[in-house]
């Protein structure tokens, strides 16, 4: 007898009532060096949150991850506070790497931001969507890498592609620790195969 399939994570109307708000939020913004609509990215990110077994409230989250740091600071996260509730305010926090005008530094921000996904008190559900997040980025890379070369690498701010790697390779370390299945190594994966297209040693 063939084991009964799982039911479906139930989606409500707050998951549509998010899309409307990230497709209004990120309007006009793409994809760094792209003409790629924003909101793929953060639909492809909802996806895998979905697929991993995520929440609604996750889903909401993943819609809604850059929000506050692209779309608003601190006004912007107590709006989704308002709007959808204090869990998905705390996966946004918590995926967000400053809510500081003009952000810091490249490095000393992704550093801490490593630092914050070390914490004990971080939660499983800001570790998914984060997660979710940079294998889409990280896959993103991959791809463009392969079509583009080493010009990808212009579209950042340090223009450096050792220290892309060197960012990739320590979430992934983080997150095989942290959140460990297919999604963890599945960005490990494809941090190494960018390693190996690039050829060159992370800071």
């Amino acid at each position: 007898m063939a084991a009964a399939k799982p039911a479906p994570t139930e989606l409500s109307r707050r998951v549509t009532e998010a899309v409307s708000e990230a497709r209004r939020l990120h309007d006009g913004q793409g994809r760094k060096g792209t003409a790629v609509p924003y909101l793929a990215h953060l639909l492809a990110v909802t996806a895998l949150v979905l697929e991993d077994g995520g929440t609604e409230d996750e889903a909401i989250g993943a819609l809604l991850h850059d929000a506050a740091e692209d779309a608003g600071g601190e006004p912007r996260l107590e709006a989704i506070r308002e709007q959808f509730g204090d869990a998905v305010a705390a996966i946004v926090a918590g995926c967000s790497d400053t809510f500081e005008e003009p952000k810091p530094p490249w490095r000393e921000r992704k550093q801490a931001y490593l630092d914050h996904l070390v914490e004990p008190g971080v939660s499983e559900s800001v570790l998914r969507v984060s997660l979710a997040d940079k294998l889409h980025n990280a896959g993103a890379l991959l791809r463009d890498y392969r079509t583009s070369g080493e010009r990808v690498f212009e579209r950042f701010k340090t223009r450096s592609a050792a220290d892309q790697l060197w960012y990739y390779r320590s979430l992934a370390g983080i997150y095989r620790e942290r959140l460990p299945g297919p999604m963890a190594e599945e960005l490990a994966r494809v941090v190494a195969e960018l390693e190996s297209a690039v050829g060159v040693e992370t800071a």
